[in-house]
């Protein structure tokens, strides 16, 4: 098995402190006898998050989010999609800062069902709602097409990640209009006034049966929940051996690092490793991703 974390690591003073208290011995165990591989990602500026580049990988193809979900669900993912995220915009004097919109399963479908005029079947467009945080929409129009990921912008000033597109500029655009005058927004303390679109392209590959995605940290980093992304670690590490991967890459926001066994050493090694495994720091290691 090959196990995949995102959001492994983050940048910033809260995730750094996180980082230092962090006591992951079965991790540091694995670190300490495996070495790095290949790494994916560039810096913390690329739309396309580490994890989404190192999946990509894996397939053989450039990244796809909204079309890899949309296979995930049965539907044609050699079509182009783009996954929209419904938001609430916060303006302040000096920023516009992105939140996810807290949707229950009947309020996201009913202003999903109620943008359908955006994306009429008569055009070309398909549309499926995949769950209250996830509008999956489909057009030719969105082969190619450059879109930060929904994960680089929420809790963020989203001035940075706006998209160059001038379709994606104009359908964020008539979706905001809509939303702005919609009834359920007259009784929501936090209207939903926007959404985030990413995840644009089209994918003919599937990912690989021996690839296992690991979720669980992502919720807790995105919301600055740090004791609970924490917690969720530590959870993590204390399945990790049980786990027995053959290889893991841990992805934070600008890079993602592959790890697997080395080649074996000599007898006098072997036998010193079982006296004294080797052990990685951690929190040094995943500062650098």
């Amino acid at each position: 098995m090959h196990l995949l974390i995102p959001h492994a690591s983050a940048l910033g003073e809260e995730a750094t402190q996180t980082l230092a208290g962090l006591t992951l011995p079965n991790l540091s165990h694995l670190l300490g006898a495996w070495q790095a591989r290949e790494r994916h990602g560039s810096d913390e500026f690329s739309p396309d998050l580490p994890h989404e580049a190192a999946l990509a990988a894996l397939r053989g193809e450039a990244p796809a989010v909204a079309a890899w979900r949309a296979a995930e669900l049965g539907l044609p993912g050699e079509r182009p999609w783009a996954l929209l995220t419904p938001l609430h915009l916060a303006v302040s004097l000096d920023q516009v800062t992105a939140h996810a919109a807290e949707l229950s399963e009947a309020d996201s479908q009913l202003l999903f069902e109620d943008l359908a005029e955006l994306w009429p079947a008569a055009e070309g467009w398909s549309a499926h709602w995949a769950g209250p945080a996830e509008w999956l929409v489909s057009h030719d129009s969105l082969a190619g097409v450059a879109s930060a990921s929904i994960d680089r912008v929420v809790q963020r000033n989203i001035a940075p990640w706006l998209p160059e597109a001038r379709r994606l500029r104009s359908l964020q655009n008539e979706v905001q209009m809509l939303l702005h005058r919609h009834p359920l927004n007259e009784i929501r303390a936090a209207p939903v006034n926007s959404v985030w679109i990413s995840g644009c392209g089209a994918s003919t590959k599937a990912l690989p049966a021996e690839v296992r995605v690991d979720w669980r940290l992502r919720a807790p980093l995105l919301a600055g929940d740090w004791q609970a992304w924490a917690a969720a670690w530590q959870a993590l590490d204390a399945e990790l051996l049980a786990l027995a991967p053959a290889s893991l890459t841990l992805c934070g926001e600008r890079f993602a690092q592959v790890f697997g066994p080395g080649a074996a050493g000599g007898l006098v090694q072997r036998l010193w490793q079982r006296v004294a495994p080797p052990r990685a720091d951690v929190a040094s290691l995943l500062a650098t991703l």
